[in-house]
């Protein structure tokens, strides 16, 4: 879409806190009127959809529209996002594997400001499978890099969580 659009968009989202609890629909349909603007086909419609239904609390609702965006062929920055805010909100609904199965190739992705709620969100889906030691070297490994001081040793930390015994 155009800027306009795009800045129209972030215009609504940075209202997105001025919204009490119950006027979330408010919101969402303030998110409809703008997708409304775009071309049918446009992975960019269920994935504002997607994120308003998920910002207002109903992961259950974002899920298919995520899915939806991802089909359509969302890439890029924002297909990252929809795979990050996909995989919390599988987690959110009882299915934190999926949320495993699709995060887990990110890793491994170039690399961006994402990085981190890659890591984030991966480590809370593996939490959600019991997983936690796992979790718990992803988010150190993500922090260690943020830290004054004790980088080397976080990450080594991080890395021994996982390392195999013996």
């Amino acid at each position: 879409m155009n800027q306009d659009w795009e800045d129209r968009v972030a215009a609504a989202w940075a209202t997105f806190d001025d919204y009490a609890e119950d006027d979330a629909e408010d919101f969402r349909a303030l998110i409809d009127a703008l997708v409304a603007e775009l071309p049918s086909d446009s992975p960019l419609s269920p994935f504002e959809q997607a994120c308003a239904w998920d910002s207002t609390g109903h992961s259950d609702r974002a899920v298919p529209l995520y899915r939806e965006a991802l089909t359509l062929g969302l890439s890029g920055y924002q297909g990252r996002r929809a795979k990050i805010q996909l995989s919390s909100s599988l987690r959110n609904i009882g299915q934190p594997e999926e949320g495993v199965k699709l995060l887990t190739p990110e890793l491994d992705a170039p690399s961006d400001e994402l990085d981190d709620a890659v890591r984030a969100t991966l480590a809370l889906c593996l939490s959600g499978l019991g997983r936690d030691r796992e979790g718990l070297s992803l988010v150190l490994g993500a922090l260690a890099p943020h830290l004054p001081r004790y980088q080397r040793s976080m990450a080594a930390y991080a890395r021994a969580l996982v390392a195999p015994e013996g």
